[in-house]
C-alpha cells in the first residue's frame, strides 16, 4: 500500500467531555467533504456528453464514434468502482477522495485543451477511459466513511442526503457550459447565446468543469478525516449504542484481506448478485437519458444549445428531491425494503420515459425527462445503500463496487456504444425501443429482488 493511502491509526482516545463536542463537529465536516467532493466527481463524470453536439456538428467524428469513446468511461468506472473499492476499503479515505477528484479533473482539463488529446477517436477514448478509472476513486470511500461515522438506524436518511450530490454536481456542467456560451457571446459580439455555434465551444464543456474538479480537490483535502478512531473518538456502534445483531467489536473494526472480502462477503452473497443484475438495467435508463438528451433534443425536438443545457440540468436538479422522497418512502412507508420501493419506482419511470418519446410536444417532453431524473435515481441510491447493509462496513466499498461493476460494465455501457451505434444506423426510435425493453427489464428484476429480500429478513427473524 503507498503511505499516502495508507488508513490514518488509532490514536489515544479523547477526553470523555470532548467526545460528544468532537464527535458532532467531525460528523459534519467530513459529511461536507463527501458530500461536495462526490458531487465535484460529477463535474467530470459525464461532461463528455455536452461537449458531443459541438463536435459532431464541427463534423469532426460522428454519433457512433463518439458513443463508441464515451462508452470507455464506463467500462473504466465499472472495473475501476470495483477493484478500487478493495483498494479504498484498505485506504485512507481522506486521501483517496482527494487523488482520484485531482486526477479525474486533469484528465478533462487535457481532453480540453490540448489538440493532440482529440486527435483521434483513439486518443479520446484513452482520456475517457483514464478519466472512469479516477472516477471509481470516488464513491468507495464514500461509502467507506458513512459506515465508520453513522450508525446503521440513521444511515438511511445520511445516504440518501448524501447521495443527492451526484445531482448537485451533475447540474454543474450545463450551468458552465451556458456560462462558457455567455462569455463567448459577448466576446465574439453575438447578440444572442441561441447563435452561438456549438462547434465553437465544445471545448469549455470539458476543461471548465475539470478545472472546478481541481479546485473542490483542495477543499476535499482541507475537511476530510478517515475513521473516527484516527481522530480519538470510539466507533460509532459505541458512540450511538446501535450494534447490529452480528456486530462483534474485534472483528467489525479489524481491517479485511482482500480474499475475505471478495469471496466470504461478496461473491458468496447471493443477494448481492440479484441487486447487481438489477443494476444493469437501472443505469441504462439513467444515462441512456442522460447522455444522449443533448444530441436527440437538438435533432429531434429541435431545441436550441440554452434550452437542451436547461433540460440537462434540470434532470440532474430533479433527482434531488426525488432521491429524497424514494429515502423517506423506503425509510418510513416500506420500513427499508429497497426491493420494492425500486420495483414501485421503476414502473412509473417506464411510463414517463414511454411518454418523453411519443409525446410530440416539446414541453411535455421536457417535463417528462424531468420527471425521469425525478424518478430514476431512487432506485440508483436504494441499489447502493442496499450493498452497503448486505456487507461489514471493512468491505463496504467493495460491495458497493461490485453493484457499479454491474451497473457501469453493463447499463451505461449500453447507453453510450449500444444505443450511440443504434440510434446512428437505425434512427432515435431504436434507442427508445432499448431504453424502454430495459426498463422493463428493471421492474422484473427489481421484483424478484422483493421476493428474495423478503425471504432474506424471515431467514434472519427465525435465526434470531
Amino acid at each position: 500500500m503507498i503511505k499516502f493511502l495508507t488508513p490514518a491509526p488509532h490514536i489515544e482516545r479523547l477526553p470523555q467531555n470532548k467526545i460528544n463536542s468532537t464527535y458532532s463537529r467531525l460528523r459534519w465536516q467530513v459529511f461536507a467533504g463527501i458530500f461536495f467532493g462526490y458531487a465535484a466527481y460529477y463535474f467530470v463524470r459525464k461532461n463528455f456528453a455536452l461537449a458531443m453536439p459541438g463536435m459532431i456538428e464541427a463534423g469532426m467524428y460522428t454519433k457512433a464514434d463518439l458513443g463508441y469513446a464515451l462508452s470507455f468511461v464506463s467500462i473504466a468506472y465499472g472495473i475501476s468502482k470495483f477493484i478500487m473499492g478493495s483498494v479504498s476499503d484498505r485506504s485512507n479515505a481522506r486521501a483517496f477522495l482527494t487523488l482520484g477528484l485531482f486526477l479525474s479533473g486533469a484528465s478533462m482539463v487535457a481532453l480540453g485543451m490540448f489538440p493532440w488529446a482529440t486527435s483521434s477517436i483513439t486518443m479520446i477514448a484513452i482520456l475517457l477511459f483514464l478519466n472512469g478509472w479516477f472516477q471509481g476513486m470516488g464513491w468507495p470511500p464514500c461509502g467507506r466513511t458513512m459506515v465508520h461515522w453513522w450508525s446503521k438506524k440513521e444511515r438511511g436518511t445520511i445516504v440518501s442526503i448524501w447521495n443527492t450530490a451526484h445531482n448537485v454536481g451533475g447540474a454543474v456542467p450545463a450551468l458552465l457550459l451556458i456560462l462558457a456560451t455567455s462569455i463567448y457571446a459577448n466576446s465574439h459580439s453575438i447578440a444572442s447565446v441561441n447563435d452561438v455555434p456549438q462547434s465553437s465551444i465544445w471545448q469549455e464543456a470539458l476543461y471548465y468543469p475539470g478545472f472546478a474538479a481541481i479546485i473542490a480537490s483542495l477543499f476535499v483535502w482541507i475537511v476530510m478525516r478517515d475513521t473516527p478512531q484516527s481522530c480519538g473518538l470510539p466507533s460509532i456502534e459505541e458512540y450511538k449504542n446501535d450494534y447490529p445483531d452480528d456486530y462483534d467489536a474485534e472483528k467489525s473494526e479489524q481491517e479485511l484481506s482482500s480474499k475475505e472480502i471478495f469471496v466470504e462477503y461478496v461473491f458468496k452473497n447471493k443477494l448481492l448478485w440479484y441487486i447487481a443484475i438489477a443494476n444493469v438495467f437501472v443505469y441504462l435508463i439513467r444515462y441512456g437519458v442522460l447522455d444522449w438528451a443533448p444530441t436527440y433534443l437538438k435533432e429531434v425536438r429541435h431545441f436550441n444549445i440554452d434550452k437542451s443545457s436547461t433540460a440537462y440540468a434540470l434532470y440532474e436538479i430533479a433527482a434531488i428531491p426525488g432521491t429524497l422522497f424514494c429515502g423517506w418512502v423506503s425509510d418510513k412507508i416500506f420500513k427499508s425494503k429497497r426491493g420494492l420501493t425500486g420495483f414501485i419506482f421503476m414502473i412509473a419511470t417506464t411510463i414517463a420515459l414511454w411518454i418523453y418519446w411519443k409525446t410530440p410536444s416539446q414541453d411535455v417532453a421536457m417535463v417528462m425527462m424531468v420527471v425521469v431524473g425525478f424518478l430514476i435515481y431512487g432506485p440508483v441510491m436504494l441499489i447502493g445503500l442496499h450493498a452497503l447493509e448486505l456487507a461489514p462496513k471493512k468491505a463496504a466499498g467493495t460491495a458497493a463496487g461490485f453493484t457499479g461493476l454491474f451497473g457501469y460494465l453493463g447499463g451505461s455501457v449500453a447507453a453510450s456504444a449500444i444505443i450511440g451505434y443504434s440510434v446512428t444506423h437505425y434512427g432515435w426510435n431504436s434507442g427508445f425501443y432499448i431504453m424502454i425493453t430495459g426498463s422493463i427489464l428493471a421492474c422484473v428484476l427489481l421484483f424478484i429482488t422483493m421476493l428474495q429480500e423478503e425471504k432474506h429478513h424471515n431467514q434472519i427473524a427465525k435465526q434470531n
